[in-house]
Formats: C-alpha cells, structure tokens, sequence
C-alpha cells in the first residue's frame, strides 16, 4: 500500500508543477504583452463633464471627472489654507504635478499652517525616496508596507485618497498624484463643503492616531456637530476588521429596484456580490457597468474576464470604456443612491485595503452622476455574450488558469 500512496503522491506533485509551470507562462506572456503595449501610448481623448456643484442636505458636492480641473481646485484649497491641511494620497509621483503639490505644501507649512501628510509606501517604491524628504514643519506619514505585529489584519494598503482643509473643504476619490492622472486617466473625485467635512476631517484624524507610532503626536479627537442624514462617510480599517465599503454595496444592490450604473476599474467580485448583482438583474433591474477595456494592470483585465460571461448571462450589460484608463469607483442607483470613492470592487479593496468611500442619498447628486454615466457610455463599446462566446478557445483557457489568482486581487 505505501508504494501506492507514494505513486499518488508523486503523480499529484507532477500535475502541481505542470500546473504551476502553465500559470507562471500565462502571466509571463501577459507582461510581456503588457510591455509592449505601454511602449505604445496614443494620444488620450474622452469625453467629460465640468466640475458643478450640487446641495445635499447641509452640504455640497462637486464632482469632477477630470484631473486637471480636480487639481486646480485642490491646489487653489492648499494655497488658500491659514490652520491645518490633511492630505493623504496612495500614488504620489515625483513628476511636475507631484513636485507642485510638494511645493504648496511646504509653502503652506512656512507661513504657519499645520501640514500632515500620509502616503503608502509600497505604491511609491518606484519613485525616488528623495521626493518624500519634507522639512521637519510637516508632519510626514509613510504607511509601512507591512507589519509584523499585531500581523496580517494590518497589513492592508493605504488606497484613500483624502484631503482636507481648515474644517470647510475636503477632497475624496479616485484620483491618485500625478501628470498622467491630470490628463490621460477618466476618473471620479467629489469636492465637499458643509457638515460633511467634519466626516472626512475625522477620516483623517482616526487614521493618523491609530497608525501614529510613539514618536507622532495624536491630532484632537472631537465629536461632530451634527448628524448626517443625506450623507455619510464609510472607511475600511484592516487593523480593526472593519469593512462596511462592501456591505453598503451589498445593501444598495438588494435595494435596487430600477437600474443600477457602476464604472469600475477593476471588477473582480466576489460570490455575495456576484450573486446580488444576478439577483437584481433577474429581478428586472437594469444592471449596467463600465470597466476599461484595457486597464493599467494586465493581469487583473484577465481576472476580471472570467466574470463577463457570467454576467452577460444574467442580463447585466457590459461597456468596454475605450481610449483611456478609467479609474473611477463609481456607483448610482436608482436615481436616488450614489456613492465615490477609493474601493474598487474587488477583495483587495473590499476586504484588505484602508479605503473610503462617501455615500450620498440625494436626487439631484444621483442625476449629476446618471449624466456622468452617459455621457462615459457614449465612449464604450458593449460587450455581447454571443461576441464574448466566440473568443478565442486559447485566451478562455488562459482565462481558466489565471482563476486561482482571484482571491489575490
């Protein structure tokens, strides 16, 4: 019998291998044509619409789908700041639009206004630590790439993106730093003024003392003034277990009961969010999403086809948003829920990363994000199933491979 166990042992080690062996080309191929189509980059156009504000309840949001108008009026905020300013950002590149945000920064700091800044380490390792030297008047956050203790539930990445400026204004969404976002990335930020920004304020505040160390100071921790009744602000905290950016989707897709728009970098879902978008769908639900037909990242454009036939089964139509990387994460339901923010609908974001989102119950915010939605689909091209279904019998095996790889992204 051993020499048995150990022929099944051997024959299960080989198929492993070979198995291994198969992803590991698929995923070499994939960066090599990764690669080259980088090498390759065309003139960006797409369409947008100007940044207009809009009252929910005690508050007000602009939303805006382009980084250089985005830019202008986070800028304008910084140079116009007299107390404190709290920037925190996931990608901050070392190109022109980075150094520039620097410069306002440290010039604010200068004439007296209290600077904190938090970026994440690992998604800046390719920029030159040099960058992140600031004078000793800011104080410098960087989100560690991992931790040892207390282990894995801190291990999550920095992905918000959030600032704020002398308790009036603050700025949250997609938008990483940077002169590629500026002009070449379709994106979706939110402007906010009003009782709102005590929200986000305290976004900031939380963050920063509960990953402060010993050597920072902890920022005042207040209570707010008022109750939000149209808005609210979601975080996720890996160090504490908390992710409630997944269950307010959960919730707003059950409640749908007309038409449900997403625009979605990176759609990887896992099986109860899966199962709620079908669900809503095969309820008569209008279920339409939007996603990148070529994103900045190969091999999750892969992970994410393995859902499209799934999806086109179930009614849920699908647009391939052409030219451009869209980046946004984006929802509005219904004509009444909307949402943006930093969680893609995925694991990473849903259930490993600190993310924020804001989500608003407004009409009027709902009908600004429904134009948004049409004027992105009129620079999609849809996705069929009986187009989807006659993909080549190489890219559905390749597709098949990369499966494993889902719970990683």
């Amino acid at each position: 019998m051993w020499w048995r166990r150990s022929r099944v042992r051997r024959v299960l080690r080989q198929v492993l291998l070979v198995v291994a062996s198969v992803q590991g080309a698929t995923l070499l191929a994939l960066a090599v044509v990764d690669h080259r189509r980088k090498k390759v980059r065309k003139p960006v156009v797409f369409p947008r619409v100007a940044p207009r504000s809009v009252t929910a309840g005690s508050s007000e949001v602009t939303v805006y789908t382009y980084g250089e108008d985005l830019y202008r009026d986070m800028l304008g905020a910084i140079r116009q700041a007299r107390t404190k300013i709290f920037f925190e950002t996931f990608i901050w590149k070392s190109d022109p639009v980075g150094q520039e945000f620097k410069d306002a920064l440290i010039a604010a700091a200068e004439r007296g206004v209290k600077v904190y800044v938090i970026f994440d380490e690992f998604a800046n390792l390719v920029v030159p630590r040099r960058f992140y030297r600031f004078p000793p008047s800011i104080s410098v956050r960087r989100h560690p790439i991992a931790r040892l203790w207390p282990g894995l539930r801190n291990s999550g990445r920095d992905h918000r993106k959030l600032m704020v400026v002398d308790e009036s204004v603050a700025f949250l969404g997609g938008y990483n730093i940077g002169s590629l976002y500026a002009t070449d990335w379709r994106d979706t930020h939110a402007r906010l003024t009003g009782d709102i920004v005590w929200d986000a304020e305290n976004a900031f505040i939380d963050f920063w003392n509960l990953n402060r160390g010993r050597r920072r100071p902890a920022l005042p921790d207040v209570g707010g003034l008022t109750w939000q009744p149209d808005m609210r602000i979601h975080r996720n905290i890996p160090r504490n277990l908390v992710y409630p950016i997944r269950s307010v989707y959960l919730d707003a897709f059950e409640r749908a009961s007309h038409h449900i728009y997403l625009t979605h970098a990176y759609l990887i879902p896992d099986s109860d969010i899966l199962d709620s978008l079908i669900r809503a769908a095969r309820r008569g639900v209008d279920v339409r999403i939007i996603v990148p037909a070529e994103s900045n990242h190969i091999v999750a454009d892969w992970l994410s086809r393995g859902f499209y036939g799934q999806l086109l089964r179930a009614g849920i139509r699908l647009f391939l948003y052409q030219g451009a990387m869209v980046h946004a994460k984006t929802a509005t339901i219904d004509g009444q829920w909307s949402t943006i923010g930093t969680a893609n609908l995925d694991r990473l974001s849903l259930s490993g990363n600190y993310e924020i989102n804001m989500e608003v119950y407004n009409a009027d915010v709902a009908r600004q994000m429904e134009e948004i939605f049409r004027l992105d689909s009129s620079n999609t091209v849809e996705l069929t199933l009986p187009a989807w279904s006659r993909r080549h019998a190489m890219v559905k095996f390749s597709e098949t491979v990369l499966t494993p790889f889902r719970p990683l992204l």
